[in-house]
């Protein structure tokens, strides 16, 4: 090979080495080598097309090429293209779904949450995304649910966030505090093809917050709370390829069982307040060091006070100094711990 060509990097863009025409590599495979070189395409009535690659190896390695080092390749392009493409986020507006780039930063790396949970929900969705045959042969749909609920600030539409990131799927956002249109009827998705558009995978989330909501009335050609677990796990769950389905509450006491048994909500997710840990994984992240004098006062603090991730994210924001942001870190803690010994009841 004498020449590569280097495009993109624009924007964002990805950078992409090619051959230019008439050149070619070999790429040793389990010790086999096999040589791709560019080769002029040829377009309908022999007009000239793209350049295509071509493949050739030794006859004698045929069932090896077809069988193991073609598949990988393949495979390895499709996880590049994964990981490369822009995902995007879609919300329900009138008898459709628009789209905008989702470009949130949470990452299950940078997430503060208890560790072992956070291990335990990348570890289900790996296995989930290897399961497609598994799913296939004993006839399910291929899906998986999440229940994410805590108080508002403990992280839960970061986690979700950081989940699409990690599996790459889009993300469809459904508000259910009121009626949803409907954009799930047959006709519209014959008519729209809303859910297959551009990619073969997408990402159901939901937010769950609103009181009491399994007394809203259903209205003619909408869908209501009562008709979503239809939806979940009805006809229309077949539907498309993997789908995650993400609901997220303050107040998972106020759902109806129905939404919450497994087969709809599989895993439930608490989001609690900020334990050591969690606090560790923001400090490195707004300052990059994992330890400080100040720690041993912090953890101590931490253990007595309940506060959650987007308060102490706030008090770490207050200063570019790592000393003088875990000052007014313990300043704020110790007066929460302060303000909760003067409201107990003397003895």
């Amino acid at each position: 090979m004498r020449r590569l060509c280097l495009s993109g990097g624009v924007r964002g863009s990805s950078k992409v080495l090619s051959m230019e025409h008439g050149d070619s590599m070999v790429d040793m495979f389990e010790g086999v080598a096999f040589t791709w070189a560019s080769v002029a395409g040829e377009g309908r009535s022999g007009a000239a097309a793209a350049e295509s690659l071509e493949l050739s190896f030794d006859a004698e390695h045929t069932d090896m090429a077809l069988e193991r080092y073609v598949p990988f390749i393949t495979e390895t392009v499709e996880e590049a293209r994964r990981q490369d493409r822009s995902l995007l986020i879609y919300t329900n507006e009138g008898p459709g779904w628009s789209g905008m780039t989702h470009n949130h930063p949470a990452t299950l790396d940078t997430l503060a949450m208890n560790p072992e949970l956070k291990q335990s929900v990348i570890a289900d969705l790996d296995r989930f995304l290897k399961r497609r045959d598994y799913y296939r042969r004993i006839g399910k749909a291929w899906k998986r649910g999440y229940l994410l609920y805590g108080r508002p600030g403990t992280g839960k539409s970061s986690l979700v966030a950081a989940m699409a990131n990690y599996l790459r799927f889009d993300i469809y956002d459904l508000d259910l505090s009121e009626d949803i249109d409907c954009c799930f009827s047959a006709a519209s998705r014959e008519d729209g093809k809303k859910d297959q558009a551009g990619d073969d995978v997408e990402s159901d989330y939901s937010d769950y917050d609103a009181p009491d909501p399994w007394d809203m009335p259903q209205q003619q050609h909408k869908i209501t709370l009562s008709g979503l677990p239809n939806f979940i796990d009805g006809l229309w769950s077949t539907s498309g390829e993997e789908r995650i389905i993400i609901f997220t509450t303050n107040y998972k006491d106020r759902l109806d069982w129905a939404l919450l048994r497994p087969g709809r909500m599989d895993m439930h997710v608490y989001m609690g307040y900020c334990g050591w840990e969690a606090f560790k994984t923001l400090a490195h992240n707004y300052f990059l060091i994992d330890d400080h004098p100040l720690f041993p006062d912090i953890q101590e603090l931490l253990s007595a006070v309940e506060v959650t991730p987007a308060e102490v994210s706030e008090m770490l924001l207050r200063s570019e100094d790592a000393g003088a942001a875990f000052e007014g870190l313990a300043k704020f803690l110790g007066e929460k711990k302060q303000a909760i010994g003067e409201r107990k009841p003397a003895t």
